[in-house]
């Protein structure tokens, strides 16, 4: 990536997470309110990721689940349904809101707008080498191609026993393949076109979104996913 790239996506970065952040204040406050009294003893969420050159960090999140799930059942992976999701975990998981509180990771310069969504060590290792490579050469993302993509992807775990099996030979290498298109169509056109393409997501959940891949990456996508 050019270093000029570099400069003004961070600019982009810190004045579009601060001008969030002061927008959303109100937002914070009635889910931490919520939180803090509702039963549900944790509010935000911290766990470790793996970064900007494989270098780890802490995402920060509201608390959707319960404590320690990480460690219970299906470990990293939610499943549609999850027992482990508590009720107003629900709700911000739905909207999407649990992820807000990573704009103060984009702020602290630990992750961009837009890019791979942080992943867990475990995860990450379900990923090729040459696709760890191109991974950990972008800073992560709140949002980006995959997620946008897998907006909805606790469906591809219903029936399984085993998660960890569907995500290494089907899910990993379908990101793997979006994270690589991203990486080699990098621009700040296409930062912006992914922002707005997120937030249509968001209100519109059930609409496909694929169109603005090439026709030879959705042929390659599908095939993944057969």
């Amino acid at each position: 990536m050019k270093p000029t790239y570099n400069i003004i996506l961070r600019i982009l970065d810190i004045f579009i997470s601060a001008l969030a952040i002061l927008m959303l204040l109100p937002v914070f406050l009635v889910v931490i309110f919520i939180l803090r009294f509702s039963g549900e003893r944790n509010i935000f969420y911290l766990q470790e990721r793996v970064g900007f050159n494989m270098k780890p960090f802490f995402v920060f999140k509201f608390a959707t689940m319960l404590k320690n799930s990480p460690n219970i059942a299906t470990g990293a992976i939610t499943l549609r349904n999850d027992p482990r999701v508590l009720p107003f975990g629900k709700i911000l998981r739905k909207t999407k809101i649990n992820e807000l509180p990573q704009l103060f990771n984009i702020l602290k310069g630990d992750m961009s707008f837009v890019g791979p969504r942080p992943l867990m060590d475990k995860q990450f290792r379900f990923y090729d080498s040459e696709s760890q490579k191109i991974i950990s050469q972008m800073k992560p993302g709140l949002t980006g191609v995959a997620s946008i993509i897998f907006r909805d992807e606790e469906r591809y775990f219903n029936g399984s026993d085993n998660p960890d099996i569907i995500y290494r030979t089907k899910i990993a290498p379908a990101k793997a393949l979006l994270e690589r298109w991203f990486f080699e169509n990098m621009s700040l056109r296409l930062y912006f076109k992914i922002f707005f393409i997120t937030v249509m997501a968001v209100l519109s959940p059930h609409k496909n979104f694929n169109s603005f891949l090439d026709d030879e990456t959705r042929v390659e996508l599908e095939n993944v996913l057969r």
